[in-house]
């Protein structure tokens, strides 16, 4: 057991020293896997030091905890695929803030004469911790397609959301104050539960990416809170770091689709508009479908090409044969980059993590705002199931609801190749004017086929 006060201090901030330098090298792709690496090991620095401090009681419960979380968390990590990568993290990030709202409910029941700061740290972590519980839960039945990823809003609704989290904000302001009754910290979490629910429902699936990243920053700031509670300063400080790290990526996001935050939540951006879901045009231009033969003669004697991928080759899970078609490609002499929209698939970097599952070589991931100039140098582009990132209507159509979204501007190639199952929208439920380019031909198909198709033509070639 450790009982030196030092000792305990020390650890703990070797813990921090972890996670601020698993930060770092989660910054960049080339580095990430080590960032979880170093991350993973503050975060058992941390554990243990816990287990061990002097007077720790409850090993059964603590254990039998352990035991059921370390199963769930090996399991999930080893047997969810890529494309429910998004859901999971949604849920386990749900799960952290539930975790505080239920030591803020322990800590109401147990302390006795609760200091004035102890209330508001309680406060603070049950209604933040409930918010963001509750939200997580909804945006995974979103993804997961449990429930309607278009937005549900009826009527009087955000009258509804201030009347609920005016509710619980009055209740915590109440137990500050001084009242001490049991029903009040319940009612605060069933609230801000509510709260959580009518939060997300109207937010649709083309924002979830912002979504699941300010519910990130939620729960480290319910943690940080837990952090006063249990006067435990390695929880403050990671709560803080996971809540000002989420806080800049969600204002990024929100940025990448040059929306602000409010608009985001409030905007029901990703509402799918009524129609058939096909592309029509006034002046005679029509779709053209294409063969793979033909597709692969062009990359065969294209001087550079350039992949852009989105959430068609997650659900494909087509990675592993975009990188093999990227080295036979290399053998030929051209020239492969993969151009990464900031908010191409579900969640923040899903497509670099695609990518990187595929052991894609870091140098030929390229950002948006890196990759945009050399799109008019390009031979070939392939667009694998990205649909809104590449809309030229975000550029073009005032009236799109897309309007103003930086895009990665693949219309600029000398030659545009869609893989794509059908003529259906994406995540903003509009048409792409990209597939009645002139230049655009569409190789239908499930992506995984259609790029081993290519493949074996490229090689026939």
């Amino acid at each position: 057991m450790i009982s030196d006060p030092d000792v305990i201090a020390i650890l703990y901030l070797v813990t921090i020293a972890c996670f601020v330098v698993s930060l770092k090298f989660l910054a960049s792709p080339r580095h990430a896997r080590k960032g979880n690496w170093i991350g993973g090991v503050g975060m058992l620095i941390a554990i243990a030091t816990t287990l061990l401090l002097e007077g720790l009681e409850n090993w059964l419960l603590i254990t039998a905890g352990l035991a059921i979380g370390s199963v769930v968390g090996v399991i999930g990590a080893r047997n969810v695929r890529m494309t429910a990568m998004p859901q999971m993290v949604a849920i386990f990030n749900g799960v952290g803030g539930g975790a505080a709202a239920l030591v803020a409910l322990s800590e109401w029941h147990n302390t006795v004469d609760p200091l004035r700061e102890e209330t508001v740290s309680i406060v603070l972590s049950a209604l933040i911790g409930s918010i963001s519980f509750a939200g997580s839960v909804v945006a995974f039945a979103k993804l997961q397609e449990l429930i309607s990823g278009r937005p549900i809003v009826f009527a009087g609704q955000n009258i509804v959301n201030i009347a609920v989290v005016g509710g619980a904000a009055a209740l915590g302001i109440a137990a500050v104050a001084g009242l001490e009754e049991q029903w009040v910290v319940y009612g605060l979490i069933g609230l801000a539960l509510l709260f959580g629910v009518m939060f997300v429902l109207p937010i649709g699936g083309a924002d979830m990416p912002v979504v699941i990243s300010l519910l990130n920053a939620f729960t480290g700031l319910a943690a940080s809170a837990t952090g006063f509670v249990l006067d435990s300063t390695v929880l403050i400080v990671s709560g803080m770091l996971v809540g000002a790290a989420g806080t800049l990526l969600t204002l990024l996001m929100a940025k990448a689709m040059n929306r602000s935050v409010t608009n985001v939540l409030f905007g029901a951006f990703g509402q799918v508009q009524t129609g058939t879901g096909t592309v029509r045009a006034d002046d005679g231009r029509t779709v053209r479908a294409t063969s793979a033969d033909d597709v692969a003669v062009q990359l065969s004697f294209a001087r550079k090409v350039i992949v852009a991928p989105g959430y068609g080759m997650a659900v494909a899970q087509a990675q592993h044969d975009v990188r093999q078609l990227a080295d036979v490609l290399e053998e030929r002499g051209v020239d492969v980059k993969y151009a990464i929209h900031p908010v191409a698939g579900r969640m923040p970097g899903h497509m670099n993590v695609l990518l990187a599952e595929a052991n894609v070589p870091y140098t030929q991931l390229h950002e948006m705002d890196e990759i945009n100039p050399d799109f008019p140098q390009t031979d070939v582009v392939l667009v694998i199931g990205a649909n809104d990132v590449t809309n030229p209507a975000a550029r073009s159509d005032p009236g799109s609801p897309i309007y103003g979204m930086p895009i990665l501007d693949v219309d600029k190639a000398v030659s545009i190749v869609v893989l794509k199952r059908s003529m259906s929208p994406g995540f903003a439920g509009i048409d792409n004017e990209l597939y009645l380019d002139a230049k655009t031909t569409m190789l239908f198909g499930d992506a995984k086929d259609s790029v081993l198709k290519l493949i074996s033509a490229v090689k026939n070639s």
